[in-house]
C-alpha cells in the first residue's frame, strides 16, 4: 500500500513534531491555525478520509461516522477517549488508538502540586500579595504540613503509582482503592483499603480513576459525607467522576478544607461558578499533560498508531474492540 495516498484529516492544529513526520508520508490535511477547521471544510474532509488525528475536540459519534465512509482509524493524541463512541467504531470496523503511559509524570506531578497547594494554600498566598494585602500586616491563614499524613489514592495504575512516591518522599503514609488490588502494592509503598476506609481516615484524596459508567458522579453528597472532617481533595481524572455541586457544598459548609482540580464538570469552567466562591478551590484548566516535551511525544504516537492502523497493524496504542 502507498501510505501517500491515504488522505489523513486532522480535528484542529496539531504538533509540528507529528506534523513533519507525517507530512512527507500520507496525503495530511491539516488545519494549522488555532480554532476547529470550519464545518463545511471539515465535511469535506471526512468524505475522502482514511484516517483522523483527533485533537480530542470533536465528538466522534454514529453521526460523525456517516460522514466518513472510507475512514480506517481514529487516533487521539490523549489517553481520555470518551469522546469517542468506541461500540459505533467497532461496529464499522474502525480501529482507535490513544497515547497511555506517556503522560504519567507529568499528571503526576500536577497532582502532588495541586495537593501541596491545599495543603500550603500556594495560590492563596500569590493572590494575597497581588491584593496588597501582605502590606497590611494582614496574614493568610495558616496551612497544614505534609509529613505524617495520609493520603488515599482512589485509581491505582500508572499514575497512582507515580503520585505514591511523591507522596513517601514528603513522609506520608498512602492508602489506595482500585478495582482490584495490586500484587506490588507493598513493593510501591501503598496499602489497600475498601472505599469508605480510605475516605474515612485519609487527610487527602487524590482521584485518578478513568471515566466510565462505574465512576461517573462517584464524588458525590453521599461520598463526600464519607471523608474526614477537614479533608482535601484533588481530582486529575476527568470532571463528571465528581457532582460539583455536592463538592460546592462540602466546601461552603466547612465539610471540606480545600480543594484542587485540572479537570471540572462543565469544561471551560465558568468564571461565576459558586464553586469559585468558597474561595477554598485552585482550578487548572485541564493542563495536567501540557508539557512541550509530553505534548510532543504524544503527537508521535499518534502519528505512529495512523500508520500502523492504515497499514492493517496492531496500533501501538489500540483502543481494545468494543460490541454494544
Amino acid at each position: 500500500m502507498d501510505l501517500r495516498k491515504c488522505r489523513v484529516v486532522c480535528s484542529g492544529k496539531i504538533r509540528q513534531a507529528a506534523y513533519d513526520y507525517l507530512k512527507d508520508k500520507v496525503d495530511l490535511y491539516s488545519w494549522q491555525q488555532r480554532g476547529r477547521v470550519p464545518a463545511e471544510q471539515w465535511d469535506a474532509w471526512l468524505a475522502e478520509a482514511e484516517a483522523i488525528y483527533s485533537v480530542s475536540n470533536i465528538r466522534i459519534d454514529e453521526a460523525l461516522l456517516e460522514k466518513a465512509p472510507k475512514l480506517k482509524v481514529i487516533a487521539q493524541a490523549s489517553v481520555g477517549y470518551d469522546n469517542i463512541d468506541i461500540a459505533a467504531c467497532s461496529r464499522r470496523g474502525v480501529k482507535v488508538g490513544h497515547t497511555p503511559g506517556i503522560l504519567v509524570n507529568d499528571v503526576a506531578d500536577l497532582a502532588y502540586g495541586l495537593m501541596l497547594d491545599t495543603a500550603r494554600g500556594i495560590v492563596r498566598g500569590h493572590l494575597h500579595v497581588a491584593a496588597g494585602t501582605w502590606a497590611e500586616r494582614k496574614a493568610p491563614g495558616l496551612g497544614v504540613t505534609l509529613y505524617g499524613k495520609t493520603v488515599g489514592i482512589v485509581g491505582m495504575g500508572d499514575i497512582g503509582s507515580a503520585i505514591v512516591a511523591r507522596a513517601k518522599a514528603s513522609g506520608m503514609k498512602v492508602l489506595y482503592h482500585n478495582r482490584s488490588r495490586r500484587l506490588d502494592d507493598e513493593a510501591i509503598g501503598a496499602s489497600y483499603a475498601t472505599l469508605p476506609d480510605l475516605l474515612a481516615q485519609s487527610d487527602f484524596v487524590v482521584v485518578t480513576v478513568t471515566l466510565n459508567e462505574s465512576t461517573k458522579g462517584m464524588f458525590n453528597r453521599e461520598t463526600f459525607a464519607m471523608m474526614k472532617d477537614g479533608a482535601r481533595f484533588i481530582n486529575v481524572s476527568r470532571g463528571k467522576v465528581v457532582d460539583t455541586e455536592a463538592l460546592t457544598e462540602a466546601l461552603a459548609s466547612g465539610k471540606l478544607a480545600a480543594a484542587a482540580l485540572d479537570v471540572t464538570d462543565p469544561e471551560p469552567f465558568p468564571g461565576d461558578h459558586p464553586l469559585l466562591a468558597t474561595g477554598k478551590v485552585t482550578i487548572t484548566p485541564h493542563i495536567a499533560t501540557a508539557t512541550g516535551e509530553t505534548k510532543d511525544a504524544m503527537s508521535l504516537v499518534t502519528a505512529d498508531n495512523i500508520l500502523a492502523g492504515l497499514e492493517g497493524k496492531k496500533m501501538p496504542a489500540q483502543v481494545p474492540v468494543r460490541h454494544g
